[in-house]
């Protein structure tokens, strides 16, 4: 079975689709097994009562087998798609996926030995920008490579490495990237931490791939609009926010911003992690499976066992980029787990995207959630309660799921 009849769906406050809906639905409780590890701790119990406050959502994931020995995702949600959630850094994953799709894809059309090896040069596309053709924190070789960004991104979330890898799929071929995988309901439409107009966000700089003997260029371009996204509920967030040093007392206009639902972060990691199984409608990322490996053994490192680039683990410990790890490493230790993520965290919004997996057994589960704290309700004031309440919501949460998942401390994990 494929698509949507393959996949079970136990429905909390939606339709666990790409879109979002609000009203009475988004107060009834999860269903099991979500709803008892929300109960069972008085912590998140607690952050329930404040919900829609805290625009609080939640997706847990598993793989079973169906009628013909196939593993299918089952999903079982808390709020999936009651309003808008920013997504920040955690679509950082689909760009490191669409950028290695397209070099295997350059490499098909061309005949040359085009990877993510090959060496990157970015010429000036905007006003003030010069030529990019090294990188100080590739200690081997310092050119600008695909995979040195995509380890950037992954270790430390760069923002410059997405906005390379971006200009380097464009925004159309990461839509496109998207909408093969069953994914289109996601609109990732802009750079980060740079401020351009939606026009800009459509243009991607002349970038010469050079390899041994060889360059290819890859011209300027504009991509063609996308498709205009579906009104959701939430857009409008905050009562106030900063904008060139002035305060503008209105709730932030989010309509024009990256948006991708919590269900569709989940199945697209499935679809990176598991390949095997049924994780949604829609196709298979186009990865070479060296490069689908290279980034699901990433995806669970730490920034202190990178050699290149080197980072201070003092500035980047182990939970920096691992919002679940502390409330796991409660019930089982360290070494036991391997959490194969990508977080976000901006405006006010604290996002995980997870596979947690038994390392002895090699079995796990999909846990995604999102949580606002933003008490003064200002956006851009960078007062937002990350380490004083998003961090302690994360990490109740990962306990509960581990507790779930592994039972007693040191108990064989569940057969998912």
């Amino acid at each position: 079975m494929r698509g949507l009849g393959a996949l079970a769906l136990l429905l909390a406050v939606s339709d666990l689709g790409s879109g979002c809906r609000g009203g009475e639905s988004a107060r009834l409780p999860a269903p099991e097994p979500l709803g008892g590890i929300l109960t069972r701790d008085p912590e998140l119990a607690e952050w329930t009562r404040s919900a829609e406050e805290h625009r609080l959502q939640i997706v847990l994931g598993w793989l079973e087998e169906d009628g013909s020995g196939r593993s299918v995702l089952r999903q079982s949600a808390y709020r999936a798609g009651a309003e808008y959630f920013y997504p920040a850094s955690s679509i950082k994953l689909f760009a490191a996926i669409a950028a290695l799709e397209r070099l295997a894809e350059l490499a098909g059309e061309t005949g040359l030995e085009l990877g993510p090896d090959t060496p990157l040069v970015y010429h000036p596309l905007f006003d003030g920008e010069s030529l990019e053709e090294a990188d100080p924190s590739h200690l081997a070789g310092g050119t600008i490579t695909a995979r040195h960004e995509i380890r950037k991104l992954f270790l430390v979330s760069d923002n410059e490495a997405f906005n390379r890898l971006y200009e380097l799929t464009g925004q159309d071929g990461l839509a496109a990237s998207l909408e093969r995988a069953g994914l289109g309901g996601a609109r990732l439409v802009h750079r980060l931490e740079e401020a351009r107009s939606p026009e800009e966000n459509r243009q991607a700089p002349r970038i010469d791939l050079v390899g041994a003997g060889f360059t290819h260029t890859l011209p300027e371009r504009t991509a063609p609009p996308l498709v205009a996204a579906p009104a959701v509920a939430g857009l409008r967030v905050g009562r106030a926010f900063l904008a060139g040093g002035e305060r503008v007392e209105e709730p932030m206009d989010f309509a024009g911003k990256n948006r991708m639902s919590l269900v569709d972060l989940q199945r697209g990691l499935c679809k990176l992690v598991r390949p095997d199984a049924d994780c949604g409608p829609g196709g298979a990322f186009r990865l070479r499976p060296v490069d689908r490996a290279f980034v699901v053994d990433l995806m669970a490192r730490f920034p202190r066992e990178s050699g290149d680039p080197v980072y201070d683990p003092a500035e980047y410990p182990d939970a920096w980029g691992k919002f679940l790890l502390p409330g796991i490493t409660r019930v089982v230790p360290a070494e036991r787990v391997r959490i194969h993520n990508k977080i976000g965290r901006a405006y006010g919004f604290s996002t995980e995207n997870a596979w947690i997996v038994d390392a002895g057994s090699g079995r796990g589960f999909f846990l995604a959630a999102t949580i606002y704290t933003n008490r003064d309700g200002v956006l851009n004031d960078d007062r937002y309660e990350y380490e004083t309440e998003a961090a302690g919501f994360f990490t109740h949460l990962g306990e509960a799921a581990a507790e779930w998942f592994w039972g007693a401390p040191g108990a064989q994990p569940k057969n998912r």
